[in-house]
């Protein structure tokens, strides 16, 4: 067994079976059957009411459903949202929650649980807690520790909500949207911190600009009406026919001239 291995088997991976959630009748998530391998990159795709954030928001408790999600040996459905949390699973949403009165430093502070009082995380430390510094430099901010996170530019706040679940030492990263509103230049810097990222954690993003998914993606599931419609790389969801009719509304028999044509990044619906 090599090392990889040795390191693919110590860090936990999520395994989801015949996952149901519904609303008043509606059945937003219909038996997803989805394993997510430790390390991964994984990217959720797929068309507005899919069933994503819905799948999503059961995994960390936020959504009542049947079946099983397991992680790092132990079942979650039931579990409260803390408990769920202290397994090692965080989560970010569309929009960054960061205390923008205070500092980038602070706010790392603070998600690490520090036993300092907020008088005391208020003033300037002599020292960086390990975990901090070394969650400053993933994220690329080390320069802006003690700039309020308010004036942060829009992907330096997703940037600095990652870097915060990064000092709980979360092992899996449920990230619904990250790229949202970012520009080229930041998709690009937060595609190549999801890449660092994954290397000792699995990560997990919610996505609709395809583009971004096509760049960085390791593998990707696509849902459609709650169900799990194709599993793969990119290569191999573009070519599925399934996927092809969802996205673009034909089949490749109806345009064999082009049998593997990308997933349209004009389809953007969560």
């Amino acid at each position: 067994m090599t090392r990889r291995d040795v390191t693919e088997r110590a860090r936990p991976g999520l395994e989801i079976r015949d996952l149901r959630v519904s609303f008043d009748g509606f059945t937003a998530v219909d038996g997803v059957d989805l394993v997510v391998h430790p390390g991964d990159l994984r990217f959720l795709i797929g068309p507005n009411g899919a069933g994503k954030t819905t799948l999503v928001d059961a995994v960390t408790g936020l959504a009542r459903a049947t079946g099983s999600v397991r992680f790092a040996g132990a079942e979650l459905l039931g579990r409260s949202v803390h408990h769920i949390a202290r397994t090692g699973i965080g989560r970010t949403f569309q929009t960054a929650t960061v205390f923008e009165e205070l500092t980038v430093l602070q706010n790392l502070d603070i998600a690490a649980g520090a036993s300092r009082s907020v008088l005391t995380l208020l003033r300037r430390r002599k020292s960086v807690p390990e975990n901090v510094e070394r969650a400053l430099e993933t994220i690329g901010l080390g320069a802006l520790r003690d700039s309020p996170a308010g004036t942060l530019a829009h992907g330096q706040k997703q940037w600095l909500e990652i870097g915060m679940l990064l000092v709980q030492d979360v092992r899996l990263l449920l990230l619904d949207e990250p790229v949202a509103g970012m520009s080229h230049d930041e998709r690009q810097a937060t595609g190549e911190l999801l890449e660092r990222i994954s290397l000792e954690r699995t990560v997990v993003v919610i996505e609709h600009d395809m583009d971004f998914m096509r760049s960085f993606a390791r593998s990707v599931s696509v849902l459609h009406a709650g169900k799990v419609l194709s599993e793969g790389t990119v290569a191999d969801v573009q070519a599925d026919p399934k996927v092809q009719e969802v996205y673009l509304g034909h089949t490749p028999d109806e345009h064999s001239a082009d049998p593997t044509p990308a997933i349209s990044p004009a389809v953007q619906e969560a």
